[in-house]
């Protein structure tokens, strides 16, 4: 039993370990490949209409514009008559992930061609109600003249939601491409497939396959490789963050498994040596579903061999629902999940391993009665994450969809109070707003917050209920954007003092609560010393976006965080850009104000200093 005792010495110094793994922010993923943007060398036979550039700023005013400025980091494309090649890599690529921010301006077109033949649709598609293949994100249709004129286009497939930012705001995409494969006589024995397809993080397409090269290829046959080709004929794109890994069909394989099964009651791991030992068993798979009898508490010691097919750093990601346990590989703790864990909890390890077999131990420590579940999961050089355990080892965890409790917006302006989780936090006195609009916020009414806006359906409250509402969360359901949640009102005494984070750090700050008006949207109440503050938010009736009104009144000094980001700017156009997030900040109504945009704590913070006495301020947030 020495994995054991190794184990339970690590378990020992759990606090050090954890503090250990935020400090270094392990990723639940292996690094990515980056196509350096610094020239153009990463691709071939480049044409003259695309360019590297330091900055890019699309003017809304104008089709298919951008303004640029010198620099490095970002790849762009201004065709025009004589100039509008596409773009090719210098590599080819068979199973493929790709990640990648795009811009589009005003109007404009282009395409994402895995091998330079399956498209993923590049459009300016905001605003768009009921999007088609032809909109971003869509896998773009086949095309066949002899099927006859009015049916030429086939196979195209819409996004399942319109995920699309604005013009002139960076998209990010992320992509899991599956080449076609053949057999060994070249016959094709799998088509093409997009695993999944996200964009501003949203799931928008899943397993769709393709029995050919969509319209526009660059090429009409099909192979296992292919290059990444840019569409450059049909509008401008800016294109940055380029990271990918290109993966092949070898995966990790467990064998010679024993399972050990034991009586425990402890939440913590100990000797095994010393537990009952209930059964002593080979088996051919790991699931927590072979914990034995009803609503009971069990260890379960799986041992065996791990056959790993290349040489390389391995990453396993070991998730646990309500219970403990580890992973031993080559008597190394790889992950430490000794104690109380759940599904959000941090299970990840990397280690570098040697092709070949070599012995492992994964210990499942089920201490709570009637919860169970546990997943494991391993990616390596040129292997995409996989599952190591049986579909039965997650069985029953999450909702069915007849399970799912929806609040939906028909005519009239619904409210739900809730729990809410912001940036890991969970917030406990949140209103969330839903419109006939479409545009819905959620709102912190401690602190005069606003934390989300999306568009779509309305809000989820399946965690509030169903299980006892055992998270008592609400989650929206759609596009979301999020913003900084701190404090929105606070009295600075010299311009650099650091913004108070939330009410404990302003004690004059309250709640007045909240009024309706007749088509039934709050305004939020608030007093900071002498100041009434009145807080209200309006959806826009035909895009995407929401105008905040504030009124205040009172000679006590103030000042409004209106937005927090890893680089905020003002553009040509007036209005400010928050590029961690994404969106416009839009003054247009207040032109004679002047907001600050000053560093704090490593982020840009957007600033307005309130007038004295009775004043309105009005601003848009666009996304």
């Amino acid at each position: 039993m020495l994995i054991i005792i190794l184990f339970v010495s690590c378990s020992e110094e759990k606090d050090e370990t954890v503090s250990t793994t935020v400090k270094e922010k392990i990723l639940p993923y292996l690094p990515f490949k980056t196509i350096a943007l610094n020239d153009t060398s990463s691709f071939t036979d480049v044409p003259k209409n695309w360019k590297i550039v330091g900055d890019v700023y699309a003017d809304r005013t104008k089709e298919k514009t951008f303004i640029t400025s010198d620099g490095k980091g970002i790849l762009v494309n201004r065709p025009d008559e004589r100039n509008n090649g596409h773009l090719f890599t210098d590599f080819e690529h068979g199973d493929m992930e790709l990640e990648i921010d795009v811009m589009m301006p005003k109007g404009s077109n282009s395409g994402l061609y895995f091998q330079g033949r399956y498209e993923v649709q590049l459009l300016d598609s905001w605003g768009i109600k009921a999007p088609q293949h032809s909109d971003i994100g869509g896998i773009y249709q086949r095309w066949d003249e002899g099927r006859g004129e009015g049916k030429e286009g086939y196979e195209g497939y819409a996004p399942r939601i319109n995920a699309a930012k604005a013009p002139g705001l960076w998209q990010h995409f992320r992509i899991i491409f599956h080449a076609p494969k053949f057999d060994s006589s070249g016959k094709k024995s799998e088509n093409a497939e997009f695993e999944e397809v996200w964009l501003n993080g949203v799931l928008i397409q899943k397993n769709i396959r393709l029995t050919g090269p969509t319209r526009a290829s660059a090429f009409n046959d099909e192979k296992t490789k292919g290059p990444l080709m840019v569409q450059g004929d049909h509008g401008a794109v800016a294109l940055k963050n380029i990271t990918y890994k290109l993966y092949g069909d070898k995966k990790v394989r467990l064998s010679e498994i024993i399972l050990k099964e034991y009586e425990s009651d402890s939440v913590m791991l100990t000797n095994l040596d010393s537990l009952g030992l209930i059964r002593d068993i080979p088996t051919d798979t790991i699931s927590a579903a072979m914990a034995s009898g009803k609503r009971t508490q069990r260890i379960l010691s799986y041992t065996g061999k791990m056959v790993v097919p290349e040489s390389g750093d391995y990453l396993f990601d070991y998730k646990i629902n309500e219970g403990g346990g580890a992973l031993i590989i080559n008597n190394d703790t790889v992950i430490n999940l000794n104690g109380d864990y759940n599904l959000d909890s941090l299970g990840v390890g990397v280690k570098m391993l040697n092709k070949g077999k070599v012995p492992f131990q994964l210990i499942y420590n089920k201490h709570r009665a009637w919860m169970q579940g546990f997943s494991l999961e391993v990616e390596g050089p040129g292997i995409q994450k996989q599952a190591m355990h049986a579909s039965s080892s997650m069985s029953g965890i999450g909702f069915l969809p007849e399970d799912i409790m929806m609040i939906e917006v028909s005519d009239e302006v619904e409210m739900q109070r809730s729990f809410w989780m912001h940036e890991n936090k969970k917030r406990t006195h949140v209103i969330s707003v839903g419109t006939p609009q479409g545009i819905h916020y959620a709102y912190d009414l401690a602190n005069g917050a606003l934390l989300q806006v999306w568009d779509g359906d309305f809000f989820d409250a399946t965690e509030m209920w169903l299980n006892r509402g055992e998270k008592q969360i609400g989650l929206p359901v759609g596009f979301t954007v999020s913003f900084h949640g701190d404090l929105q009102f606070a009295s600075l005494s010299q311009e650099d003092d650091p913004w108070p984070k939330d009410v404990s750090d302003s004690r004059d700050f309250t709640s007045s609560g909240y009024t309706l008006d007749t088509k039934g949207l709050p305004s939020f109440n608030y007093t900071k010393g002498n100041r009434t503050i009145t807080d209200k938010m309006t959806p826009s009736e035909d895009r995407r976006s929401l105008n905040r009104t504030i009124r205040f009144n009172g000679t006590t000094p103030l000042s409004h965080k209106i937005a927090e980001g890893t680089r905020i700017a003002k553009l040509p156009d007036g209005t400010f850009i928050v590029n961690d997030e994404s969106y416009f900040i839009d003054f247009t109504d207040n032109a004679s104000l002047n907001p600050t945009v000053r560093k704090s704590e490593g982020n840009d913070e957007l600033i307005i200093n309130i007038p004295d006495g009775n004043y309105t301020l009005n601003y848009t947030i666009t996304w």
